[in-house]
């Protein structure tokens, strides 16, 4: 193992999917950080952390805590067994899938849905009737103080 590197994950054969960090690395962040990335400690053995849930794809999960701390610039080691697990659908099989799926749906959206029945026919909206203007000058009545008295 390189001096220099902070992380290790791996297999461990009792703890299944497991990480461990340098004994110079703070203990602290090292908890904080593998705790966020899903990883418990281990009870009575110090410094050894392992994946929750492992059975619900460990492989690809451990992976990707290792990518996460390499994203934040931290040093990493990854075990070969953990690095080369089958983790299900290759990366290029689940891109097949979803460009079927999206060949499929821009399929769809490009055609036109059958008819059914009648094309639903649109009038001309209904016209307002507007009144004429009347021919004599409307009397406009004012309320309040009378003029001419003051203050």
């Amino acid at each position: 193992m390189d001096p220099d590197t902070q992380f290790v994950f791996g297999t461990h054969h009792q703890h299944g999917y497991a990480a461990a960090f340098a004994p110079d690395f703070s203990s602290h962040l090292a908890h904080w950080l593998l705790s966020r990335i899903q990883f418990e400690p281990v009870p009575q053995e110090p410094g050894l952390y392992r994946l929750t849930d492992p059975e619900r794809d460990g492989a690809r999960r451990t992976r990707q805590a290792a990518q996460d701390l390499r994203a934040l610039h931290y040093a990493v080691h990854v075990d070969a067994d953990v690095a080369h697990a089958d983790s299900g659908p290759s990366h290029s099989a689940r891109q097949n899938g979803l460009a079927e799926r999206r060949t499929r749906i821009a399929h769809a959206a490009a055609t036109r849905p059958p008819r059914r029945g009648v094309t639903p026919t649109v009038s001309a909206p209904a016209a307002r009737v507007v009144p004429p203007e009347p021919s004599y000058a409307p009397t406009v009545h004012l309320t309040g103080a009378a003029p001419g008295r003051g203050r």
